[in-house]
């Protein structure tokens, strides 16, 4: 995989798709809980599978999940399950199905502890500020970090599912709490 496509970092290819969510998404802050919300499930639905693959079923997933509005989608039941199990737009996986509505349950506990799951996420940060790296080549990535890995072990001790480090950092990444554009691509941009 050549490191940049276009002035932008190669991992995006030239999927138009793939491109606009590089271009207007990966790596810019989020603080929106519904957002956040939103990549906890997509990334969770993406363990094992490509991220292009979930990013073409994402309006799917909006239709599937309420919107990501997590209040309803934790009062989703079984029926609910088997319903989205019969849905073409989304990935027809039981137990990641299951684990949204279990997940959200969680997503809401932690926004009653801490106030939001924004503020949740930001306690792994010292000083609660982005990371900025400064990789020149793709291979310099990591799948996880430090934050990562003690993050997902915090919500896997709460009983999140499908949300192990490399996924966690995967989410960090999509939401801008990491920022890991390459420091040639166009699209990097530094707080």
């Amino acid at each position: 995989m050549e490191d940049l496509i276009n002035g932008r970092c190669g991992w995006a290819g030239t999927d138009d798709l793939y491109i606009k969510y590089h271009d207007e998404e990966w790596g810019k802050p989020v603080s929106d809980d519904k957002i956040l919300f939103e990549f906890l499930v997509l990334e969770s639905a993406q363990a094992g599978l490509s991220w292009i693959t979930i990013l073409r079923k994402r309006e799917g997933y909006r239709k599937a999940f309420c919107n990501f509005d997590v209040n309803k989608v934790e009062q989703m039941t079984s029926d609910d399950v088997e319903r989205l199990m019969k849905f073409d737009g989304i990935v027809r996986n039981r137990l990641k199905i299951q684990n949204t509505l279990h997940n959200a349950r969680l997503f809401i506990e932690i926004q009653q502890e801490f106030g939001s799951f924004y503020k949740y996420a930001c306690s792994f940060f010292q000083e609660q500020l982005p990371i900025v790296h400064h990789f020149q080549t793709l291979n310099q990535i990591p799948a996880t970090s430090a934050e990562s890995d003690a993050m997902s072990k915090d919500m896997k001790k709460r009983g999140f599912k499908f949300f192990g480090s490399t996924i966690c950092y995967a989410f960090l990444q999509a939401t801008g709490f990491v920022n890991d554009h390459l420091d040639s691509c166009k699209h990097k941009t530094y707080l």
